[in-house]
């Protein structure tokens, strides 16, 4: 490598930015000024202190001061000390002009623009602009890897003659191997006479690996983050690539300064906020898709490792640009995720009536319609009101006799009639907690094989359509409802299987008193890492408040009583208390 690095091979810590995706850019004034003091001693020639942008597109009252960067904070932040270049970066179509004073009224060298592969055009005008303002620039082709030959062409021919300063192969997902690297640099570095540079992610624990043979190809200068710092699974650590560069005799450079930094901040600071190796990261890395996707499918426990794996394939065939949360919402809501059986699914995208079509039905006997006829039934759901009302609970049990319908993990506090899983995490986790007392009910999306690998017991399936585009109905048994809740799904069992009356205790919903996101836990046991965004929240909670309606309607409609939610619940339209009962 000593042979291959530049004379003039700079270095770009991006910590304060591309660290910023982790906590929301709130670092403190303080911790800023620590990381430029120490980042400034190391040797690198440029700090990217943060994202450029306005009130216009982003609201302050969301993000810390390091999504604005403004000049104010960033004099106030390197005041004092002699140290690097300063840097900011910009997404385009998110920042105007006027977003930047002359370069003359400010202490920012380089402006980067990160611009997806449908911009080019007119970031490239921007940039020009910006050079106009005195500034030096930097284009930053986010998802390189993912532009065809015609488009890697394409724009070579854009940027022949381009005063930009920098260009940057950005692999965005960290999806790339050591052996893409010289193919994709060879032909930049042969045909622009700008600097080319590097910004590696580390999704697959490639960043490094990258790094030394994009430094082998000649690149000019790489980007890394303190203790590896940045959204998903972090970025080249800069600590790793100051150490072999002053093991290869490199003098300007000194890891010390940095080291002592991660000791006394970054390892504390990763404590509360997570970055690194994670498995929904590697997996977008294979799949050269952004990390959001992965991570909404695991964070939803709701899908095997399999099914998730085939709907990265999915949305790898889509070819997004970046994330749009419409591919996501719609492979759920369509039901690609789960192993629908062919025929059905054929016959379920031909419809697009948002209502269920008798015609499109599932055709197949199911066993159980009327089994239990006239009868009460009782859903166990699993949030935490199941357990602080045990006792209330017990005695409704003794006085009414119903028939007892529970799903998943049930801690020994009560032995249903049924006990149900749709889910196939979850019946992996806890089919072993069933009682011989209790007889098995199994989703029919749960394999034969996946069953007998688990269990040798009896069972009968469930029929239901995987989808949220249909109201609720019922057809021939064939259950037509939102079985992303499991105990939602048994309300409309109950109704297949004849009941008088419905219903339900530790359906405690998904939000507060205040109706916002819970912050407690789902359960009454501890879920394996319960925690998932606000937005994610919101949709399962209203999702499932959509199907109770329709099911109480339902109900209604055939003369029946609605559904009674008997523990405290944020469904407050079905609540009507334990105690009424007994």
């Amino acid at each position: 490598m000593k042979k291959a690095i530049s004379r003039n091979f700079e270095i770009l810590d991006c910590t304060i930015r591309d660290g910023g995706y982790i906590n929301n850019w709130e670092f403190d004034m303080k911790l800023v000024r620590e990381i430029y003091r120490v980042l400034s001693k190391s040797g690198v020639h440029y700090i990217e202190i943060g994202y450029r942008g306005t009130e216009k597109y982003f609201n302050p009252k969301e993000f810390g001061r390091w999504r604005f960067s403004r000049e104010k904070d960033i004099r106030e932040a390197v005041g004092g000390i002699a140290g690097a270049k300063l840097a900011v970066m910009a997404d385009f179509g998110k920042v105007d002009l006027q977003d930047f004073p002359n370069s003359k009224e400010s202490i920012v060298e380089l402006v980067r623009l990160a611009v997806n592969k449908d911009q080019l055009k007119g970031a490239v005008s921007f940039l020009d602009k910006l050079k106009d303002k005195g500034y030096k620039v930097s284009l930053n082709l986010m998802g390189y890897s993912n532009y065809s030959i015609t488009q890697q062409n394409r724009m070579i021919k854009m940027l022949k003659g381009s005063d930009i300063d920098y260009l940057y192969v950005v692999d965005s997902y960290g999806s790339l191997f050591p052996s893409q690297i010289r193919p994709l640099f060879k032909p930049l570095m042969e045909s622009l006479r700008m600097k080319i540079g590097f910004h590696p992610h580390n999704s697959l624990q490639m960043a490094l690996a990258n790094t030394l043979e994009a430094i082998r190809c000649g690149v000019h200068i790489v980007d890394s983050t303190i203790y590896g710092m940045g959204r998903a699974a972090g970025n080249l650590p800069t600590e790793i690539i100051l150490s072999i560069l002053e093991k290869e005799g490199k003098d300007r450079y000194n890891s010390i300064p940095v080291l002592d930094a991660i000791d006394r901040y970054f390892i504390p600071l990763q404590k509360d906020s997570k970055w690194g190796y994670q498995l929904p990261y590697m997996i977008s890395g294979l799949f050269a898709c952004h990390p959001n996707y992965a991570k909404a499918l695991v964070d939803a426990h709701e899908y095997t490792m399999e099914d998730i794996w085939k709907a990265m394939d999915y949305i790898k065939g889509k070819s997004p640009i970046g994330f749009s949360k419409t591919i996501l919402q719609d492979l759920i809501k369509d039901g690609i995720i789960s192993s629908i059986d062919k025929i059905y699914r054929r016959k379920v995208r031909k419809s697009s009536k948002k209502t269920f079509d008798k015609k499109k039905a599932f055709s197949v006997k199911v066993p159980y319609i009327d089994r239990h006829k006239n009868r009460d039934f009782l859903v166990l759901a699993n949030g935490p009101s199941l357990k602080k009302y045990k006792a209330k609970i017990s005695c409704f049990i003794a006085k009414y006799n119903p028939v007892i319908l529970g799903a998943n993990y049930l801690g020994g506090l009560f032995v249903p009639d049924y006990h149900v899983f749709n889910n196939k995490r979850r019946f992996i986790d806890y089919i072993d907690t069933v009682k011989p007392e209790s007889r098995l009910l199994i989703g029919q999306y749960i394999t034969e094989e996946m069953i007998r690998e688990y269990t040798d017991s009896d069972y009968e399936r469930i029929y239901y359509s995987d989808t949220l585009n249909y109201n609720f109905g019922i057809n021939n048994g064939l259950i037509n409802t939102n079985c992303r809740t499991v105990a939602v799904l048994l309300l409309g069992v109950a109704i297949v299987m004849g009941a008088r009356r419905i219903f339900s205790v530790g359906m405690d919903g998904y939000l507060q008193e205040d109706q916002k996101p819970q912050s407690a836990a789902f359960h009454f046991y501890a879920e394996k890492d319960e925690k998932e965004d606000r937005e994610m929240i919101l949709e399962r909670h209203y999702s499932c408040q959509k199907f109770i309606e329709q099911i109480d309607s339902y109900l209604s409609r055939k003369g029946k009583e609605g559904i009674h939610i008997l523990t405290p619940t944020s469904y407050k339209a079905f609540y009507k208390g334990i105690e009424n009962y007994i």
